[in-house]
């Protein structure tokens, strides 16, 4: 008889997170050590140094590979870091790479500045456009980059017709899915083959660790991630490794609510008059509200919306109280954040400009409060405009 597939919630309750054999402990302890004591030359308890392996770290990773379906998982120190780590193991100096041309502000700025000094090659196209996509495709093209929605202009990419664009060129496909979390979508379930977190958002969820995390779908990408942990050291300590299981512990309910949240809120910003546009993929009005409903579960708490000017963004987030002029997102706190001028201001006025990117856009990543406290701040600091 085959064994019942667990659900997601009991998925990240349980997988990784058995209890300490030696003790029972029902939390994962933190191992605070650097090194190990070895029985004699050659034999182990299967860990030798912490910066090739811990065992907190690898009940998280075996965690997440499960929450997110993957053969392996690979924790770094940031999301930066996850995302370094994987152009160190499958890029090389003449590959090129495909990017979405409105992420992060951080990835371009990483691929730009950094691994094109190491002779990668990048070419930036809007992957909502498969044609786009395929047309950008070289014979050298190794990975395509994408976020969907993207940050923070919430524009969704169709995976699984980017997978095969991918595929039949030879290359692979990795998805950050930092904004929706293993709870909403399932990158791997339509082709992707790798999907990278900043774990310091939705999986943390408590704004209180930094962490990335790659997870992978292929045995030699799980041999070229774990090198990379050994060799460059970039990894997450015994302590975020623990915040990180607690935090997905708890994913489920509070993704539940935080998109409970974010389809109010939205709504409640779609009909105010202050706000002149409202991005939102769970909008019926929203340019890919089917491909929303095809590939996700839900449409999650990540909103931006349009002021009319930096002047009138400024008043707003002069005013608010209950949510909190912040970068980052994904806390069980919501956070309001100006992308000019915090996470998008290294792409610069004309990169900004090229992708729609305007001075007035405000991002909200809606927390789990009482939904009518968080409508009743928005409202009061709407009126300063």
């Amino acid at each position: 008889m085959k064994k019942k597939e667990l659900g997601f919630a009991t998925t990240a309750i349980h997988v990784g997170q058995e209890p300490e054999p030696s003790t029972g402990a029902v939390t994962v302890p933190i191992f605070l050590t650097s090194t190990y004591v070895q029985e004699e030359i050659g034999k182990n308890k299967g860990y030798e140094y912490a910066r090739v392996s811990n065992p907190t770290r690898t009940r998280l990773e075996q965690n997440l590979a499960a929450v997110e379906g993957g053969r392996s998982a690979h924790v770094f120190g940031s999301g930066m870091a996850a995302t370094t780590a994987v152009t160190q193991a499958f890029l090389k100096q003449g590959d090129h790479l495909i990017c979405g041309h409105d992420t992060y502000g951080g990835t371009p700025r990483l691929f730009n500045q950094v691994i094109a000094n190491y002779g990668v090659e990048f070419s930036y196209v809007n992957t909502s456009d498969p044609a786009a996509v395929k047309k950008a495709m070289r014979r050298n093209t190794k990975i395509i980059w994408i976020e969907t929605p993207t940050n923070p202009l919430m524009v969704l990419t169709d995976i699984q017709a980017i997978a095969k664009i991918a595929h039949d060129g030879g290359a692979e496909l990795a998805v950050d899915n930092t904004f929706m979390s293993p709870y909403l979508q399932s990158p791997l379930e339509f082709g992707a083959d790798m999907v990278v977190h900043s774990t310091t958002k939705f999986l943390n969820g408590h704004s209180d660790g930094l962490g990335g995390v790659v997870v992978a779908t292929k045995p030699e990408h799980a041999e070229k991630l774990a090198f990379l942990q050994k060799a460059v050291g970039a990894i997450l300590s015994p302590f975020e490794c623990w915040l990180v299981l607690r935090g997905v512990k708890t994913l489920a309910v509070r993704m539940e609510k935080h998109e409970s949240n974010g389809r109010a809120v939205a709504a409640f910003l779609n009909k105010h008059r202050k706000v002149k546009k409202v991005f939102y993929p769970g909008l019926p009005d929203h340019p890919q509200f089917k491909l929303a409903k095809k590939q996700m579960r839900g449409f999650g708490s990540m909103i931006t919306f349009e002021t009319g000017s930096l002047e009138n963004a400024n008043k707003l987030l002069r005013r608010v109280q209950v949510c909190f002029l912040a970068e980052s997102l994904g806390g069980v706190e919501t956070l309001i954040s100006h992308p000019a001028t915090m996470t998008h201001a290294a792409l610069g006025v004309e990169g900004r400009r090229k992708i729609g990117l305007t001075d007035g856009l405000v991002r909200i990543s809606v927390g789990i409060e009482d939904v009518d406290d968080l409508i009743a701040d928005l409202d009061q600091a709407l009126s300063a405009i």
